[in-house]
Parts: C-alpha cells; sequence; structure tokens
C-alpha cells in the first residue's frame, strides 16, 4: 500500500515540476535541461533541442537499442531525425511522463537534483 502511495507523490511531484517549468518564459528557459531530459527519457533521443517560440522539438530517436553502449563511442547508430510540433508545452511533457518502476526510479532523481539545485523556484515536500 506505501508503494503505490510512494508512486502516486513522486508523479504527482514530478507533474508540480513540470507545472513550475513551463509556468513563464523565464522559467522555461531555467528548466529546458529538464524539458530535454525528460523527451530524451521518453522517446530514446539524442541530440534533443526546443525551439519554444515555434512549439518545435528537434531530436534524433534511437530505433535499435541493442546497437547502443553509454560506455563507448558508436558512430553508426540507427537514428531517426524527427520534429514534433506541440500546442501546448505543460501537456506536451505530462504526456510523456511513464509509470513504470524505472521511471519512477528516474522521476525520484530529477525531483532530488531540482529540489537542491532551485530550493527557492520549487519546494517539493519531502519525498
Amino acid at each position: 500500500m506505501k508503494e503505490i502511495w510512494l508512486r502516486a507523490k513522486i508523479i504527482s511531484e514530478f507533474k508540480n515540476l513540470i507545472t513550475v517549468s513551463c509556468s513563464s518564459q523565464r522559467m522555461i528557459e531555467k528548466f529546458e535541461k529538464l524539458h530535454i531530459t525528460i523527451l530524451k527519457k521518453h522517446y530514446n533521443a539524442v541530440d534533443v533541442s526546443f525551439d519554444y517560440h515555434r512549439n518545435r522539438v528537434y531530436m534524433n530517436m534511437i530505433l535499435d537499442d541493442s546497437s547502443y553502449s553509454s560506455r563507448k563511442i558508436v558512430q553508426d547508430l540507427p537514428l531517426v531525425k524527427t520534429n514534433i510540433w506541440y500546442g501546448n508545452l505543460f501537456s506536451f511533457l505530462k504526456n510523456c511522463i511513464e509509470k513504470d518502476d524505472k521511471s519512477i526510479a528516474f522521476y525520484a532523481s530529477l525531483l532530488r537534483t531540482y529540489k537542491n539545485e532551485n530550493a527557492l523556484v520549487f519546494n517539493p515536500t519531502h519525498l
């Protein structure tokens, strides 16, 4: 029972972080690294960049995980270039939230990081 509550709490706090990160143009720029991290996780992407003025994301998605290793440089990864338009940044990022165990642990890690780095901006309750 406690695990279900904790998972829900982490997802709720992560959505709150996304809300803060999308609250103004100044905040969007400050949290661009968070936005990129969310998309890299969700889309299994590299070279992610945002064009916030045109509501576009440009990225290269890895097609085959078996040829990828973070421990060595791979020159010929099978990638597909992607250009995604989004209508609302908050909704777009919120829809990238996954609820599997590995993702929940990843979000908890991001929450701890952003809580420490941005204590004046984002102040979630203790996890």
